[in-house]
């Protein structure tokens, strides 16, 4: 179960989406407890802060939390820090121990209408606790945020993209933790993306035998798949025919400075799947 829940609120269209709508929704089905926010004051746009602003902003967050309280959900606490944003949240997931970061992140046409979906993905690659990153987008039509997922359903079906190496065991542990409890079926894969061309078969066969024995850990019914190609593209294209609610995914733990330069398969999967990505940060 998912003891602490971190949210970056940047008070945009987005926020009072999530504010009104997700996070309640996510809460309402008992797998979380409590709630801490953050607003990150960034020193890089504003050098020159002034004391009022922050009071501004303070009180701000105060009504936002009171929202939520009012709804019934736990504000444990709520947090106004200065510096870089993706940087500063990531600092308070760990100083508060959180188990989850839950980040907004854009679509293609929501640019102008929020302000940490900019940071989500710099938040990805530098946090050290798993991060939950929710695609939201514009509609044109009814001029409104919209999101792509159902906040009561997002863990019912998962898929569980696996590399078999050493975070294997460390994004299936972090599942169990988290929300076994509310799965009701998932579905291990592995992208075969290595090896030379008459390899790939038995690549193939060990991949699966590998995948069957992991799939015992878990106690919900768990298919298992090996596929063959650009890992990023097999694992969007398997949880659309498998209808995932939700794409697990691991990324390999680094200097936080080497994460910001970094790409990889976690990334671009996080930037073009449509559904909800929870990334596993894998710890050495």
């Amino acid at each position: 179960m998912i003891r602490r829940i971190l949210f970056p609120v940047d008070f945009s269209m987005v926020s009072e989406h999530a504010i009104g709508n997700c996070i309640p929704k996510f809460f309402s089905t008992g797998v979380a407890e409590e709630l801490v926010l953050i607003h990150v004051i960034d020193t890089t746009a504003l050098p020159n802060i002034m004391d009022e602003y922050r009071k501004e902003v303070r009180e701000k967050l105060e009504n936002v939390a009171k929202e939520f309280r009012d709804m019934g959900i736990n504000v444990v606490k709520t947090l106004v820090r200065l510096g870089t944003p993706a940087i500063e949240i990531a600092k308070v997931a760990d100083e508060e121990n959180v188990d989850l970061i839950y980040m907004p992140s854009k679509g293609e046409n929501l640019l102008r209408h929020m302000i940490i979906g900019t940071t989500a993905s710099n938040v990805a690659r530098v946090a050290r606790k798993p991060v939950l990153l929710v695609k939201y987008e514009w509609d044109k039509a009814k001029k409104s945020v919209k999101c792509f997922w159902d906040a009561r359903r997002v863990f019912e079906r998962p898929l569980i993209a696996l590399g078999l190496g050493t975070c294997s065991g460390h994004i299936i542990d972090t599942v169990k933790a988290l929300f076994e409890d509310y799965v009701k079926e998932a579905t291990l894969l592995h992208v075969v993306d290595y090896g030379k061309h008459d390899e790939v078969e038995e690549n193939v066969k060990k991949a699966m035998d590998q995948l069957k024995c992991l799939a015992k850990q878990f106690k919900f019914e768990c298919g298992v798949e090996v596929s063959a190609g650009i890992a990023s593209e097999e694992i969007i294209q398997e949880a659309v025919v498998r209808g995932a609610t939700l794409i697990v995914i691991g990324k390999k733990s680094k200097s936080r400075l080497k994460e910001l330069l970094m790409g990889s398969t976690a990334e671009a999967v996080v930037r073009n799947s449509v559904l909800p990505v929870l990334l596993v940060p894998c710890t050495h």
